[in-house]
């Protein structure tokens, strides 16, 4: 084969070879991706990045995926446009029905998770690389979610409970505030779609979170704050709470008169300048069980007298 013709060949090729090329290039991850890192979500979470590896659901995200989280940030599906109900299938949510994430999609309630007050402010931090514009938009699954089973648009409401358009990246994240519903308990999911308008993607992304659950009726004796909840969701028991003794009274009789001692309540708590439920009652140990001293000084009067006199009888009768 001559110089000329080995070179006619490798100019064929390379024009041949060259929309492969193109698609491998345009298909390979873009510089902007994002995902929530605060509350954490289960893609960053999971992630070498995320710290989470080690557990229990992370270990299983991975195993059911096949390998790790390593492009946490480029969980993201073209040409959506707004579609997401008819393109992402129900209980492939948190996947955004990529095959390359489906471990997340795994209905369990041990994700790591992120602890939420009810009504309060929210600002969540979303992981970007360079500036994009677009949407965000925040659900938070109904009442009554069971983290049990998988995730559906079922579950969440029609309508976002906050939308940002267009916020300012600042220092690597977006930082998006809303305010929280204020009738969820126990362990939801906050579920965040990234419609870009300056690319033709849309990122999705599960956040998991807890909320403090309901008081039981036995729980609410007294008045005060809600109880505090680990990450399964599941109420901590607040501490005892002493009630203070009640002044002691000046004794009315030498015997105690009262009823019989009563145990406070254990765990109520009662407001700064609200009246307490009931009056605590002194315990025995508070009454003076005795006779006061005045009567003890009167008995000593008394004996000394009958004792004279009959010493000075005895002596009139001898003489």
């Amino acid at each position: 084969m001559s110089r000329m013709t080995a070179h006619r060949t490798a100019v064929l090729a390379m024009t041949a070879a060259s929309p492969l090329l193109l698609g491998l290039w345009a298909a390979a991850p873009a510089v902007a991706h994002g995902a929530p890192t605060d509350p954490v979500s289960r893609v960053y979470g999971c992630s070498p990045d995320g710290g989470k590896t080690g557990t229990a659901a992370c270990r299983a995200a991975v195993a059911a995926n096949g390998s790790p989280f390593t492009a946490w940030d480029n969980l993201r599906v073209a040409n959506v446009n707004g579609r997401d109900r008819q393109t992402v299938p129900d209980g492939q949510l948190c996947s955004g029905g990529l095959p390359a994430y489906r471990g997340l999609d795994l209905a369990r309630s041990d994700w790591p998770s992120t602890r939420l007050t009810p009504g309060a402010s929210l600002t969540m931090r979303y992981a970007s690389t360079i500036p994009h514009t677009g949407t965000f938009k925040l659900y938070l699954t109904k009442p009554g979610y069971d983290p049990a089973k998988s995730l559906t648009w079922s579950d969440l409401p029609e309508k976002p409970f906050a939308e940002v358009t267009d916020p300012t990246l600042t220092d690597g994240a977006y930082r998006l505030r809303a305010t929280l519903p204020s009738d969820r308990t126990g362990r939801h999911v906050l579920y965040t779609i990234w419609q870009n308008s300056s690319t033709p993607d849309t990122y999705y992304s599960c956040s998991d979170v807890v909320f403090p659950t309901a008081k039981s009726s036995g729980a609410q004796a007294g008045a005060g704050s809600g109880s505090a909840t680990d990450d399964s969701g599941e109420s901590a028991a607040p501490s005892p709470t002493k009630s203070a003794e009640p002044a002691k009274s000046a004794p009315q009789s030498p015997t105690p008169t009262g009823p019989s001692p009563t145990t406070a309540h254990s765990g109520g708590h009662t407001e700064a300048g609200a009246a307490p439920e009931s009056t605590p009652v002194a315990s025995a140990a508070d009454s003076d069980s005795g006779p006061s001293t005045p009567t003890v000084a009167g008995g000593a009067a008394a004996v000394l007298l009958l004792t004279g006199g009959a010493a000075l009888a005895l002596r009139l009768r001898r003489r």
